[in-house]
Protein backbone atom coordinates (compact mmCIF):
# COMPACT_ATOMS: atom_id res chain seq x y z
CA UNK A 1 0.00 0.00 0.00
CA UNK A 2 2.78 2.50 0.78
CA UNK A 3 3.60 2.14 -3.43
CA UNK A 4 0.29 3.42 -3.82
CA UNK A 5 0.27 6.18 -1.53
CA UNK A 6 3.86 6.86 -2.95
CA UNK A 7 3.06 7.22 -6.42
CA UNK A 8 -0.20 9.38 -5.51
CA UNK A 9 2.08 11.82 -3.85
CA UNK A 10 3.76 13.38 -7.03
CA UNK A 11 1.27 15.96 -8.71
CA UNK A 12 1.94 14.79 -12.61
CA UNK A 13 1.02 11.10 -11.18
CA UNK A 14 -2.04 12.72 -9.94
CA UNK A 15 -2.68 14.14 -13.37
CA UNK A 16 -2.00 10.87 -15.18
CA UNK A 17 -4.37 9.40 -13.16
CA UNK A 18 -7.22 12.11 -13.66
CA UNK A 19 -6.48 11.72 -17.66
CA UNK A 20 -6.62 7.66 -17.66
CA UNK A 21 -10.09 8.03 -15.33
CA UNK A 22 -11.71 8.97 -18.76
CA UNK A 23 -10.64 5.97 -20.56
CA UNK A 24 -7.32 3.99 -21.95
CA UNK A 25 -5.18 6.20 -23.56
CA UNK A 26 -2.03 5.95 -25.78
CA UNK A 27 1.40 7.37 -24.00
CA UNK A 28 1.77 9.50 -26.52
CA UNK A 29 -1.33 11.30 -25.79
CA UNK A 30 -0.30 11.65 -22.08
CA UNK A 31 3.02 12.77 -22.83
CA UNK A 32 1.39 15.46 -24.98
CA UNK A 33 -1.30 16.30 -22.24
CA UNK A 34 1.02 16.42 -20.04
CA UNK A 35 3.74 19.01 -22.12
CA UNK A 36 1.28 20.85 -22.93
CA UNK A 37 0.72 22.08 -18.98
CA UNK A 38 4.68 21.72 -18.22
CA UNK A 39 7.70 21.44 -19.53
CA UNK A 40 8.65 17.53 -19.24
CA UNK A 41 9.90 15.18 -21.65
CA UNK A 42 8.72 12.44 -22.75
CA UNK A 43 11.50 10.03 -20.81
CA UNK A 44 10.15 11.54 -17.94
CA UNK A 45 6.85 10.77 -18.41
CA UNK A 46 7.60 7.16 -18.88
CA UNK A 47 9.06 7.13 -15.76
CA UNK A 48 5.78 8.50 -13.87
CA UNK A 49 4.22 6.01 -15.99
CA UNK A 50 6.09 3.04 -14.36
CA UNK A 51 5.79 4.03 -10.86
CA UNK A 52 2.57 3.97 -11.58
CA UNK A 53 2.24 0.65 -13.04
CA UNK A 54 4.66 -1.00 -10.56
CA UNK A 55 2.18 1.09 -7.53
CA UNK A 56 -0.95 -1.42 -9.34
CA UNK A 57 -2.62 1.96 -10.11
CA UNK A 58 -2.57 1.77 -14.12
CA UNK A 59 -2.15 -1.19 -16.47
CA UNK A 60 -0.34 -1.13 -20.01
CA UNK A 61 -1.66 -2.80 -23.42
CA UNK A 62 0.63 -3.23 -25.91
CA UNK A 63 -0.77 -2.90 -29.30
CA UNK A 64 2.68 -3.13 -31.69
CA UNK A 65 4.97 -0.36 -31.12
CA UNK A 66 2.13 1.48 -29.11
CA UNK A 67 1.42 1.27 -25.47
CA UNK A 68 -2.10 2.14 -24.06
CA UNK A 69 -2.74 2.78 -20.69
CA UNK A 70 -5.31 2.37 -18.58
CA UNK A 71 -6.36 2.61 -14.50
CA UNK A 72 -6.02 -0.53 -12.93
CA UNK A 73 -9.37 -0.95 -11.24
CA UNK A 74 -7.95 -3.52 -8.61
CA UNK A 75 -5.50 -1.05 -7.30
CA UNK A 76 -7.69 2.06 -7.07
CA UNK A 77 -10.25 -0.23 -5.61
CA UNK A 78 -7.16 -1.05 -2.94
CA UNK A 79 -6.78 2.61 -2.14
CA UNK A 80 -10.27 3.14 -1.82
CA UNK A 81 -10.71 0.14 1.00
CA UNK A 82 -7.66 1.44 2.72
CA UNK A 83 -8.74 5.24 2.92
CA UNK A 84 -12.42 3.74 3.62
CA UNK A 85 -10.70 1.95 6.97
CA UNK A 86 -9.68 5.31 8.35
CA UNK A 87 -12.66 7.44 7.72
CA UNK A 88 -15.14 4.51 8.87
CA UNK A 89 -12.91 1.89 11.01
CA UNK A 90 -16.18 -0.12 11.89
CA UNK A 91 -16.93 -0.47 8.13
CA UNK A 92 -15.79 -4.24 8.57
CA UNK A 93 -18.28 -4.56 10.59
CA UNK A 94 -21.34 -3.20 8.93
CA UNK A 95 -22.48 -6.46 7.44
CA UNK A 96 -21.71 -8.56 10.44
CA UNK A 97 -24.06 -6.45 12.60
CA UNK A 98 -26.94 -6.12 10.29
CA UNK A 99 -26.90 -10.06 10.41
CA UNK A 100 -26.61 -10.22 13.95
CA UNK A 101 -29.64 -7.67 13.98
CA UNK A 102 -31.85 -9.34 11.73
CA UNK A 103 -31.38 -12.81 13.99
CA UNK A 104 -32.11 -10.54 17.26
CA UNK A 105 -35.44 -9.82 15.10
CA UNK A 106 -36.13 -13.28 14.16
CA UNK A 107 -35.95 -14.58 17.69
CA UNK A 108 -37.80 -12.31 18.98
CA UNK A 109 -40.67 -12.84 16.20
CA UNK A 110 -40.30 -16.50 16.72
CA UNK A 111 -39.60 -16.78 20.84
CA UNK A 112 -42.34 -18.56 22.47
CA UNK A 113 -44.10 -16.45 24.62
CA UNK A 114 -45.42 -17.08 28.60
CA UNK A 115 -47.43 -20.59 28.23
CA UNK A 116 -50.29 -18.97 30.43
CA UNK A 117 -50.35 -16.28 28.16
CA UNK A 118 -50.25 -18.52 24.91
CA UNK A 119 -52.39 -21.31 25.78
CA UNK A 120 -56.36 -20.41 24.70
CA UNK A 121 -59.09 -20.99 26.56
CA UNK A 122 -60.03 -24.62 26.22
CA UNK A 123 -63.24 -26.01 25.25
CA UNK A 124 -63.28 -28.91 28.07
CA UNK A 125 -66.29 -29.52 30.14
CA UNK A 126 -64.76 -28.20 33.11
CA UNK A 127 -64.20 -24.62 31.68
CA UNK A 128 -67.66 -24.36 29.77
CA UNK A 129 -70.24 -21.98 31.88
CA UNK A 130 -72.76 -23.86 33.47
Amino acid sequence: MDRVFEALGDPVRRIVLELLSGGEQPAGEIVAVLQRRAPISQPAVSQHLKVLREAGLVRVRAEGTRRFYALDPAGVEAARAWLTRLADPLEPFEQPLDALATEVARGRRSRPVDADRAAPESDTPDSRPA
